[in-house]
C-alpha cells in the first residue's frame, strides 16, 4: 500500500507543503502541474521554496495558491549555538523577503496552540520571548524612529480552553488594532520522523489550526480575519500510523529480498497490511500522535530561533549580532 492511500484511509493530514509535493511527485514520477520548486543549500540548511501558481496545482496539493518555504536543518536538534545563530539569520532573511513591509507597518503576532501541552506550546513560547512594542511605540525616541516597528501579540489559546474559535478572536483584534500583517506561529504534524523538530515552514497563505492532528478549525486567512497572514510552523508530532506504515514497509522489503520468505511476501496484499494497521491503532481510532522525549528542550531552542528571526525581520535596528539582547 502506497503512502498516499495509507494517509487517506487513516485520515493522516500533511501540514507541510514539501511533504505533499514529495508524495505527489513520487506517485506520478513527474513534476506537479502548476507547482514550481526551487532549492538553496547552505552549510546547515536546505531551503526549499514551493510556489503553487494555478488552481490545478492548488487542487492537487490540497492547499491554496501561494508560497511555501521550508528550511530543513537537522542541526536544529543539536545544541550547536553557532549553527542555530546561522539558522536564525537564514530564517530572518526569508521572513524579510516574504513580508515586504514598509518602515511604518504594524504587525500582530499570534502564538497558536495550547500552553499546557508541550508539543503544542511553540506559539505561546515564541510570544513570551518576543519584543512587543505597540504599547510603547508612541514613546519611542526620535533616534529609534524607523528602526523599531509597532508590534503587538496575543496567545489566544485553543477552542477547548476558551470555547471561542481562534479565528473569531483574531478577527476581533484585527478590527480594533488594524495591523498590516498577522504572523501566526504554530506547531505542525509531520509526515515523516526525520522532519520532527528539524524543519521550519513559512507560508503566505495563512494557517488552519489543528489540521495536522485531524482537528480542523476555522482557518486564519486574509478572507476570514481581514488581514494578510504569514504562518510559521515547526513539526513537533507525527501520527503513529506513519511509523507503523514505515515499519511494515521495511518488513515487506526484507521479505521481498529473502528467497526463504519471498512466498510469504507474495501472499500479502494491501488490504491485509491496512487491516493490520487498523487493528494496531484501533484503541485510538487512528489518532495517536507521537512526540520525542526531548520535546521540551526542542520547543525552547526552536522558539528562540524563531523569535530571533522575527526580531531581525520586524525591527531594522536589530541584526544578527545583537538580536539575543532583545529577548524577553
Amino acid at each position: 500500500m502506497n503512502k498516499n492511500e495509507m494517509f487517506r484511509l487513516l485520515n493522516v493530514n500533511l501540514d507541510m507543503a514539501i511533504e505533499a509535493h514529495e508524495l505527489l511527485r513520487g506517485e506520478a514520477n513527474a513534476e506537479v502541474s502548476g507547482v514550481v520548486m526551487t532549492q538553496e543549500k547552505s552549510a546547515y540548511a536546505l531551503v526549499t521554496t514551493i510556489v503553487i501558481e494555478t488552481e490545478e496545482g492548488a487542487r492537487q496539493m490540497g492547499r491554496p495558491i501561494g508560497q511555501y518555504v521550508t528550511m530543513e536543518a537537522p542541526v536544529l536538534l543539536s545544541n550547536d549555538y553557532s549553527a542555530h545563530h546561522e539558522l536564525t539569520e537564514i530564517l530572518g532573511q526569508q521572513l524579510i523577503r516574504m513580508m515586504s513591509l514598509d518602515e511604518s507597518a504594524s504587525v500582530l503576532l499570534v502564538g497558536l496552540g495550547n500552553w499546557n501541552a508541550t508539543p503544542d506550546a511553540l506559539g505561546p513560547q515564541v510570544i513570551t520571548k518576543s519584543l512587543i512594542t505597540r504599547h510603547l511605540y508612541q514613546f519611542t525616541p526620535e533616534t529609534l524612529k524607523g528602526k523599531l516597528r509597532e508590534v503587538s501579540a496575543i496567545t489566544p489559546g485553543v477552542l477547548g480552553l476558551t470555547g471561542i474559535e481562534t479565528a473569531e478572536i483574531i478577527r476581533g483584534i484585527v478590527e480594533h488594532v488594524h495591523p498590516d500583517l498577522v504572523i501566526a506561529i504554530d506547531a505542525l504534524a509531520a509526515g515523516s520522523l526525520e522532519r520532527i523538530g528539524a524543519s521550519i515552514q513559512l507560508a503566505d497563505t495563512g494557517i488552519s489550526p489543528g489540521s495536522g492532528v485531524g482537528n480542523c478549525r476555522m482557518g486564519l486567512t486574509e478572507e476570514t480575519i481581514g488581514c494578510k497572514v504569514l504562518a510559521i510552523g515547526l513539526p513537533t508530532v507525527v501520527n503513529a500510523a506513519v511509523i507503523a506504515h514505515h515499519t511494515l514497509e521495511c518488513l515487506l522489503d526484507q521479505l521481498k529480498t529473502s528467497p526463504a520468505l519471498y512466498r510469504i511476501y507474495q501472499e500479502l496484499n494491501p488490504q491485509m497490511t491496512q487491516q493490520i494497521l487498523s487493528e494496531v491503532l484501533a484503541p485510538f481510532h487512528g489518532n495517536l500522535m507521537v512526540t520525542p522525549k526531548e520535546i521540551d528542550t526542542l520547543i525552547e531552542s526552536s522558539a528562540r530561533i524563531i523569535t530571533g528571526a522575527l526580531s531581525m525581520s520586524l525591527h531594522p535596528e536589530i541584526n544578527e549580532q545583537n538580536y539575543p539582547a532583545y529577548f524577553q
